[in-house]
């Protein structure tokens, strides 16, 4: 199987050939280490990278949310008229959305069940409640993430942990002003916040920040699509081709927190 998304290392000894490496973010990102009993929710799951790993820690349930249909995902116009035209096709053909879940699933043996479901969508009657809900590299992609996480604060009883994308160079040179670069045009994403401005989203949604990360950075694995080294020179010129270029030496810059819903 090709195409996959996330770093999962399985029971065999090997590790799925992911664009994304998240096994190191795992010492870093603020979940838990023990989530014995509780009822959890990964939200945006792909592969299922971050279900599998509460499952790990003791998740009595584990209920993993994300879109099958691309049609569907919350992308820029823009961007979904210029993937028709060869993109979202291609990709489905490549690997259909949850295949990647699945496989892994069967591999490691695990009782997470996937649910085709949008966090817009999120419902406490519909759903339930979750003692601990992650929500993982996805609020970039969303059009309006203060809303998605209003829908997240619904289903969260307890903790909700939050970890996403933000521009590293915007985070050191303005680290307590909030701020956020619409992308929405020739990239699959909405908004990219510094960190200040993550922390803004998360509390206008009505949570109460109760530990933070600095800054830190997701390793590109063998799935991702490299940047020559000549490219890198002229993508200093844009604010979206410097943080090329800080993905490209360092990884993709990313943030996190653990808060709890107010009300």
């Amino acid at each position: 199987m090709t195409d996959w998304y996330h770093c999962i290392d399985l029971p065999d000894g090997t590790v799925t050939p992911g664009a994304f490496d998240l096994r190191p973010s795992t010492e870093v990102v603020p979940l838990p280490a023990r989530l014995d009993g509780l009822r959890c929710l990964d939200v945006g799951t792909w592969d299922g990278f971050w279900a599998f790993e509460m499952e790990r820690r003791g998740a009595a349930e584990v209920v993993a949310i994300d879109i099958e249909d691309p049609e569907r995902w919350d992308w820029p116009p823009r961007e979904r008229l210029r993937e028709r035209r060869g993109g979202l096709a291609v990709l489905a053909d490549r690997k259909p959305p949850g295949a990647g879940f699945a496989a892994a699933a069967q591999a490691l043996g695990s009782s997470a069940r996937r649910v085709d479901r949008s966090i817009y969508d999120l419902d406490p009657d519909v759903d339930g409640r979750f003692d601990v809900v992650f929500v993982g590299s996805l609020l970039l992609h969303l059009r309006d993430p203060v809303g998605a996480l209003d829908r997240v604060r619904g289903v969260c009883s307890g903790h909700a942990v939050i970890a996403d994308t933000v521009e590293a160079v915007p985070s050191l040179l303005r680290p307590n002003t909030p701020t956020a670069r619409l992308e929405g045009a020739e990239r699959p994403w909405w908004w990219l916040p510094n960190r200040a401005g993550l922390h803004q989203m998360i509390r206008s949604a009505g949570f109460e920040i109760l530990e933070a990360t600095g800054l830190y950075y997701v390793p590109t694995g063998p799935g991702h699509a490299t940047t020559r080294a000549r490219d890198l020179p002229r993508r200093l010129l844009s604010a979206g081709g410097r943080e090329e270029i800080v993905t490209a030496l360092r990884g993709v810059p990313h943030t996190a927190v653990r808060a709890r819903p107010l009300g």
